[in-house]
């Protein structure tokens, strides 16, 4: 797939508020400064679509993009970590499980997970918690030039073995790196194949 046009639609903390869903929508969302606007952009062929920023909990609300006027990306609020006060957070939480749930036209969540970490309990329970609702979701690896190229199919690995501890299969799984453009290809023809799928 290439990406000729991505332009901003709109920005809001309510489902209802969302464009309306007549195309095909993938969403990205993963715990704070897991390099989820870098990675948007990196996809997208721009370096301010989405905004970036070394402080966690920057994304407040769900962001729409339109791509080649066919689909629509959706830039998510991170989760765990982040400066901002526990009622923001429960906010957030909030309207992001209702966009979650509610969204009828979300062909996919993409959760992003840090490679360099062990699995992480807040984003094993949101995998879970996907599990549970029936949200059709993948997992993109971010980061992976930080770690030695020898190291990332182990790394990988891991993560597999603690994902099969309680699921029976395991969805689709991409490593990427932002500043390497690594994964962009793949996580471009996933997207097109399902759109082409849903036809």
């Amino acid at each position: 797939m290439d990406i000729k046009q991505a332009k901003f639609v709109v920005s809001n903390s309510s489902v209802s508020k969302c464009p309306r869903p007549d195309k095909p929508e993938y969403a990205f969302i993963g715990r704070s400064n897991v390099g989820k606007s870098s990675l948007i952009n990196m996809l997208v062929n721009s370096k301010s679509l989405a905004k970036t920023s070394g402080k966690p909990g920057k994304t407040q609300l769900i962001n729409h993009f339109l791509i080649n006027e066919e689909w629509y990306l959706v830039d998510l609020p991170g989760y765990g970590f982040a400066k901002v006060p526990q009622t923001e957070k429960k906010k957030w939480e909030k309207f992001i499980r209702e966009y979650i749930i509610k969204r009828e036209n979300l062909y996919c969540l993409f959760v992003l997970v840090d490679i360099r970490h062990e699995p992480q309990m807040v984003d094993l329970e949101f995998i879970e918690w996907l599990g549970i609702s029936f949200i059709p979701f993948s997992i993109i690896f971010t980061k992976a030039d930080k770690l030695k190229p020898e190291e990332i199919e182990p790394k990988v690995e891991a993560y597999k073995k603690v994902l099969l501890e309680k699921w029976e299969s395991l969805p689709d799984i991409f490593v990427s790196s932002a500043d390497k453009f690594m994964g962009k290809a793949e996580i471009l023809e996933f997207i097109d194949k399902v759109n082409k799928e849903n036809r």
